[in-house]
């Protein structure tokens, strides 16, 4: 799996990194999505894609 965000339309809700913190992180400036594991390991998938559902803007795009 590889995670792949789209920072420029990100509405910086936060929901990513609610729902998987150990792959999705905020920026202290802008709050903006931060990628922090590109290719998260195999016990992180259900939680991205949980996070991927969850994005308002739908910013987020997997590659399986």
């Amino acid at each position: 799996m590889k995670v792949t965000a789209d920072t420029e339309s990100c509405v910086a809700a936060g929901m990513c990194a609610f729902t998987a913190p150990e792959v999705f992180d905020q920026s202290q400036e802008d709050g903006v999505v931060v990628v922090l594991s590109e290719q998260p390991p195999e016990s992180q998938h259900a939680a991205v894609r949980r996070a991927v559902r969850a994005c308002p803007a739908q910013v987020l795009s997997l590659t399986e």
